[in-house]
């Protein structure tokens, strides 16, 4: 069956296309929802509620551009709004400092997906929203600020917060590793 005729299917609300698109498309949004989450429970939630939302939205889709990129858009809104429900401060950071550690290229080639994805899911919730926005998923601190309720200028800072706090964690590990 294609893509087409899946989607088809489900806008009639077919359960088998709706599993079939479920069972094709769970695996990956699962790693886009393990990225915002702080377990695998809180995962699959974000998860479930996210095909909730493609089903009954489904109908609204064009069949312009990628399909997996419409479902994995409201994944990730659906990451965001559960996230809020946990009432999320973001902080104005000013620390522009220069002083950022220098990691040796030799750190990244010991790190696996696994490792990288935990250090990320350590990072406070807003660090990890908007890096994960940012560098992951490729928003514009502009498109970030405006998902996220909040400045540019925060989510540029929160960046640069995950960014160093990543590079202290890989650091340690490498003093480690050694």
């Amino acid at each position: 069956m294609t893509e087409h005729e899946l989607i088809k299917g489900c806008i009639r609300q077919d359960s088998n296309c709706q599993r079939m698109l479920f069972e094709k498309h769970a695996g990956k949004m699962m790693g886009v929802c393990m990225r915002y989450a702080q377990d695998s429970m809180e995962a699959e939630d974000m998860l479930q509620d996210a095909f909730i939302k493609v089903f009954q939205y489904i109908n609204q889709f064009k069949f312009e551009g990628s399909f997996e990129g419409w479902i994995r858009r409201i994944v990730v809104n659906t990451a965001i709004r559960h996230l809020e429900r946990k009432k999320l401060v973001f902080k104005e950071i000013d620390d522009h400092s220069p002083n950022n550690p220098q990691i040796d290229p030799q750190a990244y080639t010991h790190l696996g997906e696994d490792d990288l994805l935990k250090l990320i899911n350590q990072l406070p919730d807003g660090y990890r929203m908007v890096f994960n926005l940012s560098v992951i998923e490729g928003y514009s601190h502009e498109e970030i600020a405006e998902m996220l309720n909040i400045q540019a200028g925060t989510s540029r800072s929160q960046l640069v917060k995950a960014r160093k706090m990543l590079q202290s964690q890989i650091l340690q590990l490498q003093k480690i590793a050694v």
